[in-house]
Parts: structure tokens; sequence; C-alpha cells
């Protein structure tokens, strides 16, 4: 139904558009990408400079955050060459690289253990984190898996079962390592792509208070997530301790007004601010180019998430449910992240190890997302293609 509203006013005029692929799409994406590239290096010049090991070099997470983005780049150029059908052909052995990749994370010696979580994999010159990677491979099996099991999606044992037995065991790796943010997006995506694929109603209302339930018990069995959601629910309460990095993001969405403080002008990202330059960069943001540096972040991923549906959308009324249902789990993907990221910045939900797409310093991140919009881009390139009359 959201496609169906989402994509109902777009596609006649997809259809009168001259052009190979989706130029409002290529330049929200870049402009993030540019965004985050100006703010990492903002948020991060106090830390770099006072650590011991970036070796006091101010342009430390600067030069890092421009090879990942090169190398991110490059992948993106490369996986818009893949055909759409070779993507469902081998998601599940994508899916399964990914759950390996998981697994090994939790093997002493190979995984890499940073303040307390086993999130990453040691390669030399960066790390790499499979959660993010998982993402990815979940959008493109879900597609897959529910495009597959169309005339199943009524029946439980049929239909839901195994996805969910599948999402069980992705569910119980993040769990060790921990990361519960990146399972609960990962949840959302292989759920979303079922209710889109046209799961029961029933079974889709089931799931949703079996995962709330599930959540809660998460919550209320570790101490540690419990006292981040007293942290944010009051974080004034105890503003040196568990509230500590949310009261600080509030100082900065205040102190930043309407237009800001000025680029570079922040006071909260000089060692103040935990991970100014990762999870709450939107709080460096509103700091420095106030409510309206926000509003244009809000509105460049509000026009990425809505055009992910309006492709998806037409991929539908081109007989393509794998496409469709590819070009909607990115949708849901950047969405649900973005929102919970923002969330956590302003205060309205609890905080999580999430950082914002496209934007926020993180190798692993940056290559996934990037290869996700090129993915997108080749569904909407395919589309216009078959709409020309000419092979996809």
């Amino acid at each position: 139904m959201a496609a169906s509203i989402l994509g109902s006013g777009q596609i006649n005029g997809i259809r009168g558009s001259t052009s190979d692929f989706d130029e409002g799409l290529l330049w929200s994406a870049l402009l993030l990408l540019a965004i985050g590239l100006v703010m990492v290096y903002s948020s991060s010049i106090s830390m770099a400079e006072g650590s011991r090991f970036t070796g006091g070099s101010s342009v430390y997470f600067l030069t890092r955050h421009l090879a990942f983005l090169l190398v991110a780049t490059l992948a993106a150029m490369l996986a818009f060459q893949v055909p759409i059908r070779v993507w469902q052909r081998f998601a599940p052995w994508l899916f399964l690289g990914a759950v390996v990749l998981l697994a090994l994370v939790l093997v002493p010696g190979v995984g890499r253990e940073v303040n307390g979580a086993r999130r990453w994999i040691g390669l030399g010159v960066a790390n790499l984190q499979p959660s993010e990677l998982m993402k990815l491979a979940t959008v493109i099996y879900a597609a897959d898996y529910t495009a597959r099991k169309t005339a199943h999606m009524h029946s439980f044992k049929r239909g839901l079962l195994p996805m969910l037995g599948v999402m069980l065991v992705v569910g119980w790796l993040l769990l060790r390592e921990p990361d519960f943010g990146a399972f609960v997006v990962i949840t959302c995506i292989a759920t979303g792509a079922l209710f889109l694929g046209g799961m029961n109603a029933r079974w889709f209302v089931g799931l949703l208070a079996l995962f709330a339930v599930g959540f809660a018990g998460l919550v209320v069995s570790s101490p540690y997530r419990l006292q981040r959601i007293f942290g944010f629910m009051d974080p004034w309460a105890d503003p040196y301790g568990k509230g500590y990095q949310l009261s600080h993001a509030l100082i900065a969405f205040g102190r930043g007004e309407w237009l800001g403080v000025g680029l570079g002008a922040s006071v909260e990202k000089l060692q103040y601010l935990p991970e100014a330059h990762t999870d709450f960069l939107l709080a460096v943001i509103g700091e420095e180019l106030g409510f309206a540096g926000v509003m244009l972040v809000i509105g460049l991923f509000a026009w990425l998430v809505i055009r992910a549906f309006v492709i998806g959308r037409l991929a539908v009324s081109l007989e393509r449910p794998y496409a469709a249902l590819v070009a909607q789990g990115v949708g849901v993907w950047l969405g649900v992240q973005t929102l919970i990221n923002m969330g956590v910045n302003l205060g309205v939900l609890p905080t999580k190890g999430l950082t914002l797409p496209l934007m926020s310093f993180g190798g692993s991140g940056i290559l996934a997302n990037c290869v996700a919009i090129a993915i997108l881009m080749r569904v909407d390139w395919e589309n216009r293609a078959l709409m020309r009359g000419e092979a996809a």
C-alpha cells in the first residue's frame, strides 16, 4: 500500500523522462556523501589532534574517510554493472558469506574487540564490520526469498517460518557481538520484504508483537541496555554518567539554533561529545549548521527513501517482483537506520551504536551504503530500458 501511494503519482513522470537514470537520486546521494565528508573532518579535528593513535594529525580521519569514499565509489561503479538477475542468482551465497563473516567475528584472534564489543575483523590497513555487509546481504536475500515464496506468503509453515529461523540465527550472532542496533535494522529489512511481498496480515501483526516482546525481553535481561533506556528517558538525571552522550548532543542542538554557530565552530566536538564523527554526527551538524542544516539532511534522506519506493513501484508495474523488493528493501534499510540515528541524536530513542548512512565515518558502512545506492540505480536503469523497449 505504501509503495502504491508513493508510486502512483510518479510513474508517469518517469515514463516521460529522457534520462537513462534517476538524476535526483544520484545527486541527493552525492550531496549526502559530500556533506558527510565535510562534517566528518570538522567533527574529528580535535580528537585527531589530541590522540597519540593518530600521531596528532588533524587530517587523520579526513584522509581515511576519503580513502573509504574512493573504495566505496569504485565498488558502487562495479555493482552498477551487475544485472539485477545476477544479484538474485547469487543472493543465497552472498547471504551465506555474510553469515560466515558474522561468525568469524566471534572467533578469538580473528574478531577485534573495541569498547567491550567484538564487531570487527582486522584487515591491517582497516577494519571490516560484517554487520554492515549483512544489511546489504539481507536486502538481496530477503527480496529473493520473498519473490520465490510469493505463493506461500499466507502460510506460516512454508512462508514465514523459514525466514524467521534464518533471522534468529543472524540475530543470535549479532547479539553475541553484541550489536543490538544492527539486529533491529536487519529485522526491519527482512520483515519489510515479507510485508511488501504480501505476507498474511495476521501473521505480520503477530510477528510484530513477537518482536516487541523479544526486544523488551532483551532489554530487561541486560543491565547495560536497561541503563541506556533509563538514561534516554531523563539524561539530565545523570548528565555525567549514563546521560552524558545525550545531554551533550542536546546541548549541541540547542547552541545551533536556526542557522548554527558556523562551520568548524562547534564546542561540543572539542572532546565533550563522544563519537562525534560517527554515531553523533547529526548533533555536530545541528550545532554548526543549525536547524536549516539538519532539515537539509532530513530532506535529502527523505528524497532517497521516496525514490526507492517509487522505483520499486515502477518495477512492480513492469512485472519485476525481485527488482521491486530490492529497491524497496534499500528504502526500508536507509529509512529505518536514518530514523534510529536521528532519534538517538535528538533524544527520542535510546542510545544505540548506529551510524548515519552515507555520512558518518566508517569504511564498512560507507561501502555497503554506496553499493546499495548503486543497486537501486541499476533497478531504475533497467526499468527505464524496459520502458524504452530495450533489453535490461
